[in-house]
């Protein structure tokens, strides 16, 4: 079952590490013509919100947002996810890391420990988004076993228009325990159904639209 990390220490170094790697991303794809990018941990309140499954590896969850298509169409699924991957392991590469794996919504790397001998591992888990009108959508890629007949496509997370107005108000009425209480819930609820649909972004936007609801927010 899920539980969150304690060890702030651990925590620290944790997301100091993850973090650096995913900023040098950052640079990178910004340094080029293709699209400008910003990245953020999952949710607002991220630094919260680490959880593990019982003592197997840590995914350290990351949006890679896509501020603005330059000399891209923000249709084309597939370049996009190529682009990225390809870049994504340059960086990965230069820093003595191995090249990541292309999920379904998600760009995974190796597991990772600090040093030899340590029983906890991570991960960084990278998923590509953009907002719009209607809301947040994730890059999608969906594999049929065939290459050329996988599909690539924007999907739009349900609810989650206004995110950020809803967390600074579920925070200005200090509900904020009761966020991570209900995330750990529904993390386990999932984990329970072998539900593999909701990952970490899609989980934290349904506990705080029930917040929401729940307090007539």
């Amino acid at each position: 079952m899920y539980h969150y990390i304690q060890d702030k220490n651990y925590l620290k170094r944790l997301r100091s590490t993850c973090s650096d790697i995913v900023n040098q991303l950052v640079q990178v794809i910004n340094n080029d013509s293709i699209v400008k990018v910003r990245a953020c941990l999952v949710g607002s309140g991220a630094k919260n919100l680490v959880t593990q499954n019982a003592n197997q590896p840590i995914d350290f969850d990351f949006n890679i947002i896509i501020v603005n298509a330059k000399s891209i169409n923000i249709r084309s699924c597939r370049e996009i996810k190529e682009y990225v991957r390809k870049q994504f392991n340059k960086v990965l590469n230069k820093n003595g890391w191995g090249d990541c794996q292309d999920s379904t919504s998600a760009l995974t790397t190796e597991k990772r420990v600090f040093q030899s001998g340590d029983k906890i591992s991570f991960s960084i888990d990278l998923a590509i988004t953009y907002r719009n009108k209607h809301g947040w959508h994730r890059l999608i890629h969906r594999k049929t076993g065939v290459v050329a007949s996988d599909e690539y496509y924007w999907n739009e997370v349900p609810n989650s228009m206004q995110l950020e107005k809803k967390v600074d108000a579920i925070k200005s009425r200090h509900l904020w325990n009761e966020v991570k209480d209900t995330y750990l819930d529904k993390k386990n609820f999932y984990l329970r159904r072998n539900d593999d649909a909701h990952p970490s972004f899609i989980v934290y936007i349904e506990t705080v639209n029930q917040i929401c609801d729940k307090h007539h927010i």
